[in-house]
């Protein structure tokens, strides 16, 4: 009888730094990508969508002279699968390496439609100082309320959400920006005002702003006013705060 053959047991891998290594690393930024609801397919080994790509190096490129190191993060499986939460798992594992190789350095998980979804559900990490989830795709009604907030007590959070967003319902990121802004006055939200799930219209805005509010969280650089001002601002005024048309044009970086 031949040897039955076994099943490789698959891992999360951190991808390549994007953009040239700092000299010394002090902070970190991981890049989570959307993924589907359920599946077990094995993603691809490139960082998907262009969104997530011009994202990594504008991050890299704005944060180079600080230390920042900013990777994006292959899950080992496309789907978020219920209570496996694998997408979740994969982001926290992903902050296990990041201060593995780098030691005791903060880290921002920043995450696309589910990959949002993966960076508030690890963002209780004790690496983790904060969150960005664009566009995160949530639970529906009924589910909501099972979303848990009180991981992200202690961080600070971002969520912009376009809306005209098809795909993920922006009711649902506020309703969870709301329930985490009772335990946590560091949540902001920003609404890209007729944009879809790939904001595709304000591309530049949503780029400046994340990269505004990782490097003010990972290195205590001054943030914008308009972001300094969603954060200052007691709900529903500062999680439904329009991103301006030119968000960044202006910024001094």
């Amino acid at each position: 009888m031949g040897q039955q053959a076994t099943t490789p047991v698959r891992t999360a891998r951190l991808g390549k730094a994007v953009g040239p290594a700092p000299g010394a690393v002090g902070g970190a930024v991981l890049v989570l990508p959307g993924g589907d609801e359920v599946s077990t397919r094995r993603p691809s080994p490139l960082l998907p969508g262009t969104f997530a790509r011009a994202l990594a190096r504008s991050l890299a490129r704005a944060g180079r002279e600080e230390g920042l190191a900013v990777h994006p993060v292959h899950y080992r499986y496309r789907g978020w699968n219920g209570t496996e939460a694998h997408l979740a798992a994969d982001a926290g594992w992903a902050a296990d390496e990041v201060v593995r190789r780098y030691g005791d350095v903060p880290v921002c998980l920043v995450g696309l439609d589910m990959g949002g979804r993966a960076a508030l559900g690890a963002g209780g990490h004790e690496a983790v100082n904060s969150v960005v989830a664009i566009a995160p795709w949530l639970p529906g009604e009924g589910a909501d309320a099972d979303e848990p907030v009180k991981q992200l007590v202690g961080r600070r959070v971002l969520i912009a959400h376009g809306t005209n967003d098809e795909r993920c319902d922006p009711e649902l990121s506020f309703r969870l920006a709301a329930r985490a802004k009772k335990v946590n006055r560091e949540v902001c939200r920003f609404e890209v005002h007729s944009d879809g799930h790939g904001l595709h219209q304000h591309r530049d805005e949503v780029l400046a702003l994340t990269v505004d509010f990782a490097l003010g969280a990972l290195f205590g650089s001054p943030l914008s006013r308009p972001v300094e001002d969603a954060l200052a601002a007691p709900p529903p005024i500062g999680l439904r705060m329009p991103l301006a048309s030119g968000f960044g044009k202006s910024l001094r970086r």
